[in-house]
């Protein structure tokens, strides 16, 4: 709360977590009845960003006149702190999980404890006499002031136990996990580790005051700055699990999605009857029906597939040592392009002959990987001397 609005950017902190909060907002309405733990990290992380937007100095001094009461909204903002260190240690117990009895025991212990803590807070500021409102600087400048003193005590041991405990527990994990949720919880050690570091330059600075001395500075012009860092730290920690396994399975759509360009050119001849999506379509939308565009075309080449053509195929991708994959890969797509061409001049082959049928070909128990054959038809060196003889040119990519 103590800051100088031209050092702290209250709105940056207080907009990431409430963009963390909007992202996670689909999820929280699908499973807030079943699921704790999408409770438990909405409830944190909206509070997290009313505590930067009750903090403000403007805000601090709206607050004051519009209630009458000098320094009203030092208990507002610590209250809404302090919900913050429950909500924190109670989305610990939940991740944590084990018994349900011994969580909701727990979590009812946290609850009864940070509920004191509330009441203490609020209890304290009516026994205190501050006549003189503080929108910057209000720990130090009543750190001696009976009852505000145990007022000021009461939020920061309140948010260093809660902060100490959720960095110790998180830590623990990060060996447990990997991928984007390691990076996550390694940003809320950081951010939690950090928050306990404001406490400590807080504490020096009330302390200092109850020796006579004055270190007013860490209080008013360090602390606050240092909440700001903590505050992005812990949001984009919320943030990048969810929005890194996004970001990265679209990647991944996409990557399948081009891929696949060079076997859809191969099919281009075929009339699937697929229609044309457009093109501001998802990526994921788009890559369903590539595939679906490639089964059908390879249902249309059914009766067209040489199962002699695809085992010499790879008979020779084995003997160049191509391994089992590869080689696979490279028989599928000689067989696809063997069995264009017999398409395109009407040589079928008996269904008795395909009884074996190719591994390429549509609802086969030996489905083709789609990416490899792709990859095949585009760079296998063995595929484009295959697709020479029949006169037709690489494919290239779409």
């Amino acid at each position: 709360m103590n800051s100088d609005k031209f050092y702290i950017p209250y709105f940056i902190p207080a907009a990431i977590l409430t963009l963390a909060f909007v992202i996670r907002l689909p999820v929280m309405m699908r499973f807030w009845r079943n699921d704790p733990n999408v409770r438990n990290v909405g409830g944190l992380l909206l509070l997290g960003s009313s505590v930067f937007y009750f903090g403000r100095p403007e805000t601090i001094a709206a607050m004051n006149h519009a209630t009458g009461i000098v320094n009203f909204a030092a208990p507002v903002v610590y209250t809404v702190l302090t919900l913050f260190c429950a909500a924190c240690l109670v989305m610990i117990i939940h991740w944590r999980g084990g018994d349900p009895k011994r969580v909701r025991r727990t979590t009812w212990t946290i609850g009864v404890i940070y509920s004191a803590v509330v009441a203490g807070l609020w209890i304290t500021f009516a026994l205190a006499d501050v006549p003189v409102e503080r929108l910057r600087d209000l720990d130090t400048y009543y750190a001696n002031t009976p009852w505000m003193r145990e007022h000021i005590l009461l939020y920061l041991l309140a948010h260093t136990v809660a902060c100490a405990i959720t960095s110790v527990v998180t830590w623990t994990w990060l060996r447990q996990v990997s991928g984007w949720l390691r990076a996550g919880l390694v940003l809320l050690v950081i951010g939690f580790i950090l928050n306990l570091g404001y406490d400590t330059v807080k504490l020096i600075a009330v302390v200092t005051r109850w020796t006579g001395n004055n270190l007013d500075w860490l209080s008013t012009y360090v602390a606050p700055p240092l909440a700001s860092i903590c505050a992005l730290f812990v949001a984009v920690g919320f943030i990048l699990p969810h929005a890194g396994e996004a970001v990265q399975g679209i990647w991944a759509d996409y990557w399948q999605f081009r891929c696949l360009s060079p076997f859809v050119n191969e099919l281009a001849a075929l009339d699937t009857g697929t229609l044309r999506l457009p093109r501001r379509s998802p990526v994921s939308r788009r890559l369903i029906q590539r595939r679906t565009q490639i089964s059908d075309g390879l249902l249309r080449l059914q009766p067209y597939m040489d199962p002699d053509v695809r085992r010499r195929a790879l008979a020779e991708a084995t003997a160049r040592h191509e391994s089992p994959a590869q080689a696979a890969a490279t028989a599928d797509a000689v067989a696809v392009i063997a069995a264009v061409h017999c398409l395109r001049h009407g040589i079928e082959h008996p269904v008795e002959e395909v009884a074996g049928a190719p591994a390429v070909a549509a609802g086969s128990p030996h489905s083709p990987d789609l990416v490899a054959v792709s990859k095949a038809l585009r760079r296998s060196s063995y595929v484009a001397s295959f697709r020479a003889r029949y006169g037709r040119p690489t494919t290239q990519r779409a």
